[in-house]
């Protein structure tokens, strides 16, 4: 985090935020070891994921039409790779800003989802390996 050009109080938001999946009852949090998380893995026949979105880029608020045309795409394209993934939102608890939709994606390795994520033009994501341990990856 230390060589990222990002305000560090957008940081520590993205840090403190709840990467929700309702359909799997799953919640990341950043740093935090979760067995549902490694489970969906063993489920899913993946050693990895991350849960990414293509909202608001570069925190550069969107109307809802024009993020929900992005998200569209993005499922399109994650379906054309054949990855399977899970409907999410990632909302901090307190700060009162809108939750965004987001894409939990199974099988997505850390560099395809830094390339996926800068082509979207996203700040960072939440990646996590085999060890079910989400991690905040800043790409500015």
């Amino acid at each position: 985090m230390s060589d990222s050009t990002l305000p560090p109080r957008l940081t520590q938001a993205y840090r403190e935020t709840h990467y929700k999946v309702p359909g799997l009852e799953l919640t990341l949090l950043i740093d935090q070891p979760n067995p549902v998380l490694e489970f969906a893995h063993r489920l899913h026949r993946a050693d990895c994921s991350a849960f990414i979105t293509a909202c608001n880029p570069y925190s550069a608020e969107l109307t809802d039409v024009e993020n929900e045309l992005r998200q569209r795409n993005l499922a399109t394209e994650l379906r054309s790779r054949s990855l399977s993934f899970a409907e999410g939102v990632g909302q901090h608890p307190s700060n009162g800003w809108a939750g965004e939709p987001s894409f939990l994606v199974f099988g997505l390795t850390l560099e395809a989802a830094k390339t996926l994520c800068a082509r979207l033009e996203q700040n960072g994501f939440v990646w996590s390996g085999a060890d079910a341990v989400p991690k905040l990856i800043l790409l500015k």
